[in-house]
């Protein structure tokens, strides 16, 4: 169980031991400027970073030796890079809309978080994108996807959802980053104000570009902040409806689903809250944020993810309705192979883990218990993960035409690639934690001065 320890009166977000303004610029700020990384800190950095070194000469191999080193297939011709893209896609789609949506609605507990999941969107996000251009058989020509003029007169084919999917990624990243560092300025100019080693100074008062916190400064930022936030959410609702697009857009049996853009929506929002709570809760305890990252914080974030739960299982029962309403042989034929084929351990799995698992948060003391917090946040993540390849591997193993019909096996090589990117993300985060500040500095400071009144 998390410690409550003792809350005053009119403090929901932010705990005693946090009594000044002051005092969380130092909660925030003395791990990054007065401390030097710990043992854990150093022995996470090298796990993660071999891991991901692993995953890069397994890409290199790739590279080299080509897809035939993949599980992929004649019939599955997508796999593990489509299904990791979407999975990664997902996660990192969640984290600016957890972001701006709680912006927007004005969500006092958004402050503490807000950082974490915005920078768990620009490296998620990073890790995305390799697969698709891996798959593309021919990588060295990526480039080819973006409209220029080349020397033949060639355009992208815009009905492609290779294209689809090359656009959706670059207009998100840079849009994210964009946002992640709106909201981080004026925490730069604290550090950089702050006293400390010069180097760290003079590094945060270049990054701040002049932040004086002037009220027109403020004015601006926060007129900024909240259009960029309006912008985000249709944004991230259209980018990742479009990777849902890629499959209901085809005319293979069991992707023919209108439901599937917001489904892919509420999956990306499912998935990424599951990665914030195990996010948050790494910081809280390496970090000493104990009176910033509160009880309330987790409780809020489980029954988000108990509502997407419930709304994941609606979407999966509507999948096997509409096969048994529209009475298609192929589509019943997939649903039936999901229950009872060779993958379907997994699929009941992914229900396990998407749909009763969740269910622990209907009670209270479970939605701020350590231990249940990071089993469901790992079960979610692991059934989200199982979704996006069973979406290809049982449409695409049992089609059509039965003479095509092909079992998809992984290999060793997509198995170390994914392990890779787990590794680089985790690599990203220790480094992110090392150089700027995990939870918004300005954004808590105003918050503690509305509970004090």
């Amino acid at each position: 169980m998390i410690a409550p320890h003792v809350v005053d009166s009119g403090r929901r977000w932010t705990l005693p031991l946090i009594a000044t303004l002051g005092d969380v610029t130092e909660a925030v700020a003395a791990p990054l400027m007065d401390r030097r990384p710990g043992r854990a800190w150093w022995l996470s950095v090298g796990a993660s970073a071999a891991v991901t070194l692993v995953g890069a000469v397994a890409i290199w191999f790739s590279l080299t030796r080509g897809p035939g080193l993949w599980g992929n297939n004649s019939a599955v011709v997508w796999g593990f890079p489509i299904a990791n893209y979407v999975w990664w896609i997902g996660i990192g789609n969640a984290g600016t809309l957890i972001s701006s949506l709680l912006l927007l609605t004005r969500q006092k507990w958004r402050a503490s978080l807000n950082r974490m999941a915005e920078a768990m969107t620009l490296f998620a996000v990073s890790m995305a994108g390799i697969f698709p251009i891996l798959h593309l058989g021919r990588p060295m020509y990526f480039y080819w996807l973006a409209p220029y003029p080349n020397s033949m007169q060639l355009w992208p084919q815009w009905r492609s959802a290779l294209v689809w999917d090359f656009w959706a990624i670059v207009s998100y990243l840079l849009f994210s980053i964009m946002f992640f560092y709106v909201g981080l300025q004026p925490d730069l100019a604290t550090l950089r104000d702050r006293d400390g080693s010069r180097g760290w100074r003079r590094m945060y008062g270049v990054a701040a570009m002049g932040w004086q916190g002037t009220p027109t400064q403020w004015r601006a930022q926060e007129r900024l902040h909240r259009t960029m936030a309006a912008i985000a959410v249709p944004l991230v609702c259209s980018v990742h409806s479009i990777v849902g697009l890629d499959f209901a857009a085809s005319l293979m049996p069991g992707w023919t689903e209108s439901i599937f853009p917001p489904y892919f929506v509420v999956g990306a929002l499912f998935s990424g809250f599951a990665m914030v709570v195990l996010i948050a809760l790494i910081m809280r305890r390496a970090m000493g944020l104990e009176g910033l990252i509160v009880p309330d914080h987790f409780d809020a974030m489980a029954r988000v993810i108990l509502a997407a739960s419930i709304v994941m299982g609606a979407s999966y029962s509507a999948e096997w309705l509409s096969a048994l309403w529209s009475g298609e042989a192929a589509d019943l034929r997939v649903v039936r192979f999901a229950f009872t084929g060779p993958y379907a351990p997994f699929y009941w799995a992914m229900l396990i883990g998407n749909v009763a698992a969740p269910q622990l948060f209907w009670a209270k003391p479970l939605r701020t218990s350590t231990p249940v917090l990071i089993g469901v946040s790992v079960a979610v993540l692991v059934g989200m993960w199982l979704e996006r390849i069973l979406i290809i591997t049982n449409t695409l193993s049992i089609g059509y035409e039965p003479s095509f019909w092909r079992l998809y096996a992984p290999t060793i090589v997509d198995f170390l690639i994914l392990a890779g990117t787990l590794g680089g993300f985790v690599l990203l985060m220790l480094v992110f934690a090392r150089l700027l500040p995990v939870v918004s500095m300005h954004e808590t400071r105003k918050l503690l001065a509305e509970e004090r009144g």
